[in-house]
């Protein structure tokens, strides 16, 4: 973990950052920074340009105009692979997890690491996985019953810990949580929202996307509210309220 930038220092820069379909303009002359040990909430209705903005940070689209800085350096990316290779990690709604497999299995999903048995026949490194599912989960202070269990058995909140678990194996800097506790009940709300408090201890930046107001108030630092592709406002959490984002995102 050497090379995690110091906490309140700007990790992620967005600056002027513009994004065009066709005629439409999806995103306009957008900034905002994220530093280690922050998280940012990102709020505004649907087609407020949310979705836009996250995935031209995290290399699903090239941006149209402006740039993003990472730890003080401009950054663009061809793919996704590209910002997770440099920290940047996205976890959409739908965790991408292997139902089957288990955490440690998951955390490798696409990178598996291989021993050879006698020298020389490639075959799956299990204890390696087990290793890193295991201290993976410590570091996130989360505990399941069974590590070596398919994900499938697990809630939804445990689920989300595994996609967080891999994300932190893989040393991201920043973690874009995309509705992180949508579809789950109040108590797997809550171990979310500790996760995302170990995320920040552990000097992380987070980029929160939610719709409800009641966790972004409970584990964000500030937030930025988009409407119609621009920035509407940016509030300190601690300087705002309910009704004054509500305003902000829709224009009262």
């Amino acid at each position: 973990m050497s090379d995690m930038t110091p906490i309140g220092q700007p990790l992620l820069e967005v600056r002027n950052l513009s994004k065009n379909f066709g005629p439409v303009q999806a995103l306009k002359d957008l900034t905002m920074t994220v530093r280690a040990g922050e998280v940012v909430a990102l709020a505004g209705d649907n087609g407020a340009g949310k979705t836009t903005l996250i995935k031209a940070i995290s290399g699903v689209y090239q941006p149209s105009g402006g740039e993003i800085l990472l730890k003080g350096k401009p950054v663009s990316f061809n793919s996704p692979q590209e910002a997770r290779d440099t920290g940047i990690e996205t976890i959409y709604q739908d965790l991408a997890l292997a139902d089957n497999l288990s955490i440690g299995a998951n955390i490798f999903l696409g990178r598996e690491p291989m021993r050879r048995a006698f020298g020389f026949l490639p075959v799956l490194d299990r204890a390696k996985m087990a290793e890193a599912a295991k201290s993976t989960m410590a570091l996130l202070d989360f505990h399941v019953s069974r590590l070596d269990a398919p994900v499938s058995n697990f809630s939804g909140g445990q689920r989300q810990a595994v996609a967080i678990g891999r994300a932190v194996y893989w040393n991201a800097q920043i973690l874009i949580m995309d509705e992180p506790t949508a579809a789950l009940g109040v108590p797997e709300q809550r171990k979310v929202i500790q996760l995302i408090h170990q995320l920040k201890a552990q000097g992380r930046g987070v980029i929160f996307i939610s719709h409800n107001l009641q966790d972004i108030f409970a584990v964000s630092d500030r937030i930025v509210v988009l409407r119609r592709g621009v920035q509407a406002g940016e509030r300190k959490i601690s300087e705002t309220t309910h009704d004054e984002v509500v305003k902000l995102m829709i224009g009262g």
